[in-house]
């Protein structure tokens, strides 16, 4: 029995990786123009679907949106009874029907038709309503659905959700939209974590444990055990971080110690990372060196310190 399913599992990925190889084959100038509608739009984006073919127009709705493209999904029956005023002139309008002949669509596509909203229309049959009343069509790949049934919407589903994904990235890239970018619309959760600038993060000000060249060890021993990272930076004249003290410098210096300056037992040109960077960098640079803290500099290496980065706020941060 349990071959039986894996059999069947096997089957129906196999069959769903052939429909989208068969849709990628199928892209062609139609394409362009359905991108190119959605990069003049002035409004938004409006996505609307029935059923299945809902579900995957909420998703790609919900991509579209937080990857620049304001969008949102309209259902079709609502739509009927007082949300075709979501769609205004301005707005370009993706519909997704498999067949081309979902009835709860009409109201949808006559309101286009009428108020000279741009339409792309998504579905599976050359020849449905959908596709002659679109302005641009876009044909999905005929080819069987994964149940042996040919009835239950599985690769026809697939290859709608991974068109609106391919949609929804050639907008992104076209108007070159950077992580950044999409952390503003991801500030929580793990993605936005992942995003966070070292700045985010970072101790700065009166936290920053900072000494000079001259500074007694006694003093400096102080001042590591008052701001609790168990490192001192060690600045020059002109206030650019020179050296640090670890506690691997303590112990290396522990004869005579409390004789000794910052400057008699820093390490010298010490690993730092830019305010600007992303935080997963500076967890990357403080694994490598298998250290828990990192000076933050204005300019990078041999800037002046403006913070400090703790291994335990990435951690907290969801970062690790």
């Amino acid at each position: 029995m349990s071959k039986t399913h894996i059999s069947v599992g096997k089957r129906v990925i196999s069959r769903e990786a052939t429909a989208l190889s068969a849709l990628s084959d199928s892209l062609d100038e139609s394409f362009t123009q359905a991108v190119e509608l959605m990069l003049n739009a002035k409004g938004r984006i409006i996505v609307c679907g029935m059923g299945k073919s809902g579900h995957i127009a909420r998703k790609i709705a919900a991509t579209l949106a937080s990857t620049g493209a304001p969008a949102h999904f309209v259902h079709p029956a609502e739509a009927s009874h007082g949300d075709l005023g979501m769609m205004a002139k301005g707005d370009v309008t993706l519909i997704l029907s498999n067949s081309g002949e979902t009835p709860e669509l009409s109201d949808v596509i006559a309101h286009t038709r009428r108020f000279g909203i741009p339409m792309i229309g998504v579905a599976g049959r050359a020849g449905s309503t959908l596709l002659k009343q679109a302005d641009v069509a876009l044909l999905l790949p005929s080819v069987e659905e994964a149940c042996d049934t040919g009835v239950v919407p599985t690769t026809s589903t697939t290859m709608t959700l991974a068109l609106g994904d391919a949609l929804a990235i050639a907008l992104m890239e076209h108007r070159q939209f950077t992580p950044e970018n999409f952390r503003e619309f991801h500030p929580g959760g793990k993605l936005g974590a992942r995003l966070s600038k070292v700045e985010d993060l970072m101790h700065s000000g009166s936290e920053l444990p900072l000494l000079s060249r001259e500074t007694p060890m006694s003093d400096a021993l102080l001042t590591i055990s008052q701001k609790g990272f168990g490192v001192a930076g060690v600045t020059d004249q002109s206030g650019a971080l020179c050296g640090i003290i670890t506690d691997g410098d303590l112990r290396r210096n522990m004869s005579d110690l409390l004789n000794k300056s910052a400057e008699d037992v820093m390490s010298k040109n010490p690993k730092t990372i830019a305010k600007d960077e992303l935080a997963e960098a500076a967890v990357a640079v403080m694994n490598e060196r298998k250290i828990t803290c990192l000076f933050v500099t204005d300019a990078g290496d041999g800037g002046t310190p403006v913070g400090i980065l703790h291994i335990h706020d990435c951690l907290r941060a969801g970062i690790a």
